[in-house]
């Protein structure tokens, strides 16, 4: 794999693809800088090794280049905090002959931030006539944005053909790609796939390229209550996706076929609305109540699911247990992070975390450390575990 530690950047213009899309409150202040902090150790090592940095990022979906509010302004602020002000400079735009001279302007050491990728629809549209603009920017280039790696846009993939012999991937991409390929192609065994969310639909392609791999799936949120309606079980009011019954039964009638250990929660947190602070009751799964919803697994699922996580040699989390953000419905989510981290910690477990609200849950509970890794991939790290290629990736692999 061609990675940054193998490149020659002395004195070199080098273009980073970055994913800085993170989170601004109404007052354009960064609300979580996780995104940008990961970027940090790659445009350090280009800094050591004497390169000039060019950072390019995409923020949101703006609709126009007068939409200020996805300005990267305020990154440029965070990173004149970090780096200093006479080291960063920022470009009002990502392409054009003034861009291009305080690119060429750059001193060895220096950082240039470009204005938002996507104030141009050339972007995403992956167009060539952009993708020359981008690329006459730098020397070699170097893509670290994992969260876009599956889209085939001009910054992410497209451009690398412009870098045939200097297309490298930067060091937040190698742990990526390291610890998901890990997961998928040196698991040790016991292997525990942990899937929550909503839907059904948007887990199958994990849930189908794990079938030959987990020992175990331990399924929670939402997306259980299909699964248990697809054996005729009372559900009550819980969400289900009726158009999916048939595929839920597929996927339980596989597991059966292959020796895959599939578990439902055998007990549920109940409520009759859908709200913050609405009153609680306890039900086992199969018979909920008419009037009533399961919005997070109960005690007995708990036990059944930490009690395999603990005899598990490989853990996977990707999806919550229940609606994790109101404290009434977070019990589950909160046993199984903490769960994963001492299998991880107490057992040596190898542990991968991915998807935007499991990330989100080992951050609320601070024990981002005490697992193995946490991907800063949602859609990307779902796509890779699928088994699909992503473009940002076979392009420098040269696929």
């Amino acid at each position: 794999m061609k990675t940054l530690k193998d490149a020659d950047l002395k004195d070199k213009r080098v273009l980073v693809r970055v994913d800085f899309n993170v989170p601004l409150n109404d007052e354009l202040e960064i609300t979580d800088n996780t995104r940008i902090q990961a970027a940090i150790p790659t445009i350090n090592m280009i800094r050591e090794k004497g390169g000039r940095v060019i950072l390019m990022s995409h923020l949101g979906r703006p609709k126009s280049k007068d939409d200020e509010k996805l300005s990267l302004k305020p990154i440029y602020e965070f990173l004149k905090r970090h780096f200093g002000a006479d080291v960063v400079s920022f470009s009002n735009d990502c392409i054009g002959v003034e861009t291009e001279k305080l690119a060429v302007d750059l001193k060895a050491g220096q950082i240039l931030l470009l204005e938002n990728l996507r104030y141009y629809p050339e972007e995403e549209k992956g167009d060539e006539g952009f993708t020359t603009k981008l690329a006459k920017l730098g020397d070699v280039y170097v893509n670290d944005a994992f969260g876009t790696a599956h889209r085939a846009h001009a910054s992410t993939s497209i451009i690398a053909s412009h870098f045939p012999d200097n297309s490298y991937f930067g060091l937040l991409m190698d742990n990526e790609i390291s610890n998901i390929e890990k997961v998928l192609n040196s698991y040790e065994k016991p292997f525990t796939a942990i899937i929550g969310g909503s839907k059904v639909s948007d887990k199958v392609g994990i849930i189908l390229n794990l079938m030959d791999k987990a020992d175990n799936i331990l399924i929670g949120g939402a997306m259980a209550y299909t699964f248990l309606k697809a054996q005729g079980e009372q559900v009550g009011k819980s969400r289900v996706e009726e158009e999916k019954l048939d595929l839920a039964r597929e996927i339980l009638q596989k597991g059966i076929d292959k020796g895959i250990r599939i578990l439902l929660p055998a007990d549920s947190v109940c409520t009759k609305e859908f709200e913050e602070n609405a009153d609680v009751e306890i039900h086992e799964s199969v018979n909920i109540p008419a009037d009533m919803m399961g919005l997070d697994i109960g005690e007995k699922a708990i036990a059944d699911y930490k009690q395999i996580i603990a005899e598990s040699k490989t853990i996977l989390w990707n999806g919550p247990m229940g609606v994790f953000e109101w404290d009434k419905f977070a019990n589950g989510t909160k046993s199984i992070a903490f769960a994963v981290a001492d299998a991880s910690k107490t057992n040596g477990a190898y542990s991968l975390i991915g998807g935007g609200d499991s990330v989100a849950a080992i951050n609320k509970f601070n024990l981002d450390e005490q697992v193995s890794y946490v991907s800063t991939g949602g859609g990307a790290m779902l796509e890779f575990l699928e088994g699909k290629e992503l473009p940002g990736i076979a392009a420098i692999r040269g696929k």
